[in-house]
């Protein structure tokens, strides 16, 4: 058995963990982030909490092949360098170098989005594919994309920034400086916001007396679940909005699946069932025999260290085509 350890570097959280070659992952360990602060001292703590886990997992850095890492931001992963992560305040530093020296071993590094999505596509919904692309609905819309076998970053290691195409042209502001992202409407932030306004244009609807201490993504599917016809518009606007984006995508690359991640998703078939309904009537291949499947990814928070820890297959499998 080898064994590989992935390193999800947060804006919050650094968390770390040992994998064996079947994608299990044996120990974990996590540690706050501490940000902003130095990228050397968030470095060592990167390589204290990969130790930990190895010597809570039984095993010595001998018994470890590479390590690999998933950061925010524009990552060179043929460098190693994170040129530009505005969550970490990183400017062009050599992230892979200062953790080879702290632990001895190959380290590869690579967007964190794209970590994930190589997570979902090596041991998640997107397994036994070679084209696929995951999406995750978060504070933003992270996007990674996987064409034959491999990540796709764009000549400048900058790609698959899919939550910042513009889906309704002069639509609500985005933080790259856009206006209508498609992160705009359907990132968790954005669902939120739309139920803040829809609750301001309607005093009497029941998202009033369920949201409790504050309006979460839930809040909307939650009241629609009770009869509440403002939250249900919020739900269909939040759908229509995220199906254009997903049909824009698939139209692009048409993956083998697409699959979808983050908090939003837990709403199950009450999300699911008409997005796909939604997304068949807009995309190009509909009459095709091959249309792409839209999938829940499966590995939750695991995805970026488990896809992280495989990094150095990728970047053999990138070698050998």
């Amino acid at each position: 058995m080898k064994y590989y350890i992935g390193i999800d570097l947060g804006g919050t959280n650094i968390a770390a963990g040992v994998v064996d070659s079947q994608f299990n992952i044996l120990v974990k360990t996590s540690t706050p982030t501490l940000r902003p602060r130095l990228c050397a001292e968030i470095c060592k703590d990167m390589a204290k909490a990969a130790a930990e886990a190895v010597e809570k997992a039984g095993l010595t850095l001998d018994d470890i092949e590479a390590v690999g890492i998933g950061s925010p931001g524009t990552v060179n992963s043929e460098t190693g360098i994170i040129e530009y992560s505005n969550n970490l305040d990183f400017y062009n530093e050599p992230v892979a170098e200062y953790i080879k020296k702290e632990l001895g071993k190959p380290v590869y590094v690579e967007n964190d989005a794209n970590a994930a999505a190589y997570g979902e596509f090596v041991a998640g919904s997107a397994k036994g594919t070679h084209n696929a692309v995951c999406i995750t609905l978060g504070t933003g819309v992270g996007g990674g994309i996987i064409i034959d076998d491999k990540i796709y970053s764009g000549f400048n290691f900058a790609g698959a920034e899919i939550g910042h195409m513009v889906i309704e042209a002069d639509g609500p502001e985005c933080t790259c400086g856009r206006r209508g992202c498609f992160e705009v409407f359907s990132s968790a932030t954005g669902l939120i916001r739309m139920t803040k306004e829809a609750m301001d244009a309607d005093p009497a609807s029941k998202m009033h007396e369920m949201m409790g201490d504050h309006v979460s993504g839930r809040l909307a599917f939650n009241a629609m679940r009770a009869g509440d016809e403002s939250a249900k518009k919020v739900v269909d606007k939040y759908i229509k909005y995220l199906a254009i984006g997903i049909a824009n995508t698939i139209n692009i690359f048409q993956p083998e699946v697409l699959c979808i991640g983050g908090g939003v998703c837990n709403e199950g078939d009450a999300l699911m069932i008409p997005l796909r309904e939604s997304v068949k009537e807009q995309v190009y291949s509909k009459r095709s025999a091959n249309n792409t499947a839209i999938v829940r990814a499966t590995l939750g928070n695991e995805a970026g260290i488990i896809g992280a820890a495989f990094l150095g297959l990728q970047k053999r499998a990138q070698a050998e085509k």
